[in-house]
């Protein structure tokens, strides 16, 4: 895909569950560095919804979806990539004609929220980062990666665990028009979760967004995790990402 040069400037599964909430906390919409820390915090459950749909990147899960709760208000949903390995980036693609909205809104999809939820309960057990934009789903990339760097600089990106995933999302955004960090909540980057122990913000430059995900297996085993990645729109008019990390 042809890079875009701008100005400066997460969900549902989705599995019917209770009492799981975001962890609190982190994240500078330059093009390397660390964000800077977020102005609020998330607050309410981990919207969810039961699994199944349909995607575009393989694999795909089958059968029936269930429906959302009513007080979820979500008007759509769906599993984008099921559970599966991304030994080399599965790209899953939506289309964006930039400018989303005439100035000063920001031309591209704009990360506003960050949340991470463990649902240990569920079969199997998995562990959830979602990434809420305004404006459209922007294409995204997953994969695992020797090492995540910095969108721009190629900087390293430091992260917990042994096993890295990266999430590069193509023609999207974290900062507005005047280059302010367009996040106003996000969680600590250390999450301490089972496999999923933290993420990273890997840059936002000319386009392209990304973050990357540290994850532990087991020592000395070159096991990889299955992850998957589900979509979702809300009433309030955003569009979230969502992607699970199993528990091994």
């Amino acid at each position: 895909m042809t890079r875009q040069r701008v100005p400066l400037f997460a969900l549902a599964l989705l599995l019917a569950l209770t009492g799981c909430e975001p962890t609190p906390g982190g994240g500078s919409g330059t093009p390397a560095g660390q964000p800077p820390a977020p102005t609020s915090q998330p607050t309410g459950p981990d919207p969810t919804v039961a699994p199944g749909g349909t995607g575009t990147g393989p694999p795909r899960t089958t059968g029936a979806p269930a429906r959302p709760t009513p007080d979820d208000d979500v008007t759509s949903f769906r599993t984008a990539y099921g559970w599966g390995v991304p030994a080399e980036p599965v790209l899953v693609r939506h289309r964006v004609r930039p400018p989303i909205a005439p100035p000063p809104a920001p031309p591209l999809p704009y990360l506003v929220e960050i949340r991470a939820a463990d649902h240990p309960a569920e079969r199997p057990g998995y562990s959830r980062i979602s990434f809420t934009f305004r404006g459209g789903f922007p294409s995204y990339e997953l994969g695992y990666v020797a090492q995540v760097t910095a969108e721009g600089s190629g900087e390293p990106v430091r992260l917990p665990g042994n096993a890295f995933l990266r999430i590069r999302f193509v023609q999207a955004q974290a900062h507005d028009e005047r280059g302010r960090w367009s996040v106003t909540a996000s969680p600590r980057p250390a999450l301490g979760y089972p496999t999923l122990r933290g993420y990273g913000f890997a840059g936002d430059f000319e386009g392209y967004l990304g973050y990357g995900l540290g994850i532990q297996v087991a020592p000395g085993s070159d096991q990889a995790l299955p992850v998957r990645a589900l979509e979702l729109t809300r009433t309030d008019g955003s569009y979230v990402i969502a992607v699970d990390v199993r528990h091994g």
